[in-house]
């Protein structure tokens, strides 16, 4: 099954550990308009709001045009090159997906 943007975006976010007021900051993309597009309300993103997230989470610009249906041109091997996470979560149920999610802040703040 194919992940949603939103899933996407709010999974690289935990990842991040960061809270929608911090990448609020950190993007200078509002709260709302983050919150919306990882609730899958806003259908159709401008590319350079996903432009300026891929930069922020420093993820291959071409992943995240596919992830939002954008573009379906990037080849999959070089997909596979740029973000293991983006890898390995296509082959996750949802479960171990949020499982997997809660270890790494696990880890993280447990190296804090």
């Amino acid at each position: 099954m194919k992940k949603s943007l939103g899933t996407f975006l709010k999974n690289q976010r935990i990842l991040k550990n960061l809270s929608l007021r911090q990448l609020e900051t950190l993007t200078n993309i509002s709260n709302a308009y983050l919150s919306q597009l990882e609730n899958d309300k806003i259908k159709s993103p401008s590319i350079s709001t996903l432009h300026k997230i891929a930069e922020f989470y420093q993820i291959d610009f071409n992943i995240i045009l596919e992830v939002a249906g954008i573009s379906n041109t990037t080849n999959k091997k070089e997909q596979k090159s740029h973000s293991s996470f983006a890898l390995s979560s296509e082959s996750l149920s949802e479960e171990e997906e949020e499982e997997l999610l809660k270890y790494l802040k696990f880890l993280r703040t447990k190296n804090d």
